[in-house]
């Protein structure tokens, strides 16, 4: 059995991003809850990292959610679902975040391309001007029609 997952801290991706770019490598970063892991989820993140060469996930904290999407969520715990999409191929590294917003970890990791569902107005885009600031650019990803873990608990609600 393998040594438990352990997310980076925010401290250890910025490091890990700055030896990447240093071997010439693009980092792209894209942050979010992802609760109840799903295919939509997966085609995001694979999208994502087709962007560059290396993905950093920044994952809300179980704090970050409940205040952004009320007190029933998440379903799964932040370092579980840190671990989930650790053991993804298309995933490098992985960190939790507890600002409303991932701001602070976007300056402090500086990424080449930072990647957001298409969901996000341009303009609503956070860590949108300090990614542009040093070149980078900022990848609105198509959402996967039908699939959210809100539907999904919904789904489960419906048939209890």
């Amino acid at each position: 059995m393998s040594a438990p997952f352990e997310p980076l801290s925010i401290d250890a991706c910025a490091e890990l991003a700055a030896r990447w770019r240093r071997e010439g490598r693009r980092v792209v970063f894209t942050n979010g809850v992802f609760d109840l892991l799903h295919p939509g989820h997966v085609r995001y993140l694979q999208a994502a990292r087709a962007e560059g060469d290396v993905l950093i996930v920044a994952v809300n904290s179980d704090r970050s959610v409940r205040a952004n999407k009320g007190d029933d969520r998440p379903v799964t715990p932040e370092r579980e679902r840190a671990e989930i999409l650790g053991a993804l191929a298309c995933v490098d590294a992985v960190t939790i975040f507890d600002d409303p917003t991932p701001a602070a970890v976007i300056e402090a990791i500086q990424p080449d391309v930072l990647v957001k569902g298409a969901d996000w107005a341009a303009d609503r885009i956070v860590g949108r001007d300090t990614v542009e600031r040093r070149g980078g650019r900022v990848v609105r990803v198509p959402v996967e029609a039908g699939w959210s873990t809100t539907a999904i608990l919904e789904k489960i609600r419906r048939r209890s």
